[in-house]
């Protein structure tokens, strides 16, 4: 349920003593907690318009399922888990790049520039109202 859900985003984790501290970051787990729950399978079958959309879309698309780690189960931790898969590059990339000043290395740039491109690939459903 939704506490599994929390403690998982790391609510419980929060160390803040200012109410507006806290209430900034109640306002970032609710924006990923909606996230993820749009992206769940439950709430994506409900959609009718996201389902003719994902028919529609081009054969050339990056098939982010193939990934050995992907979490082909149903529900808001595997969407979650995912999605931690989508955006790992980008991360992994932030941690590496203060390296890359002292250790120039245009080849792994290079990769990560087209894994990323590859990753921004991805098409998250939003509702549009």
């Amino acid at each position: 349920g939704f506490r599994q859900c929390k403690q998982e985003l790391g609510w419980t984790d929060y160390r803040f003593t200012n109410f507006q501290h806290i209430e900034r970051w109640w306002e970032i787990i609710f924006c990923v907690y909606t996230m993820i729950s749009l992206n769940s399978s439950v709430l994506l079958g409900l959609n009718q318009s996201r389902q003719l959309e994902t028919e529609a879309q081009d054969l050339s698309d990056v098939d982010f399922s193939n990934h050995p780690q992907w979490n082909h189960e149903s529900g808001w931790k595997n969407a979650l888990n995912n999605l931690r898969l989508i955006i790992q590059p980008l991360l992994l990339f932030w941690l590496i790049y203060p390296w890359l000043s002292i250790f120039p290395n245009s080849h792994l740039l290079l990769g990560f520039n087209h894994l990323i491109a590859a990753m921004n690939q991805f098409k998250p459903y939003y509702a549009s109202g």
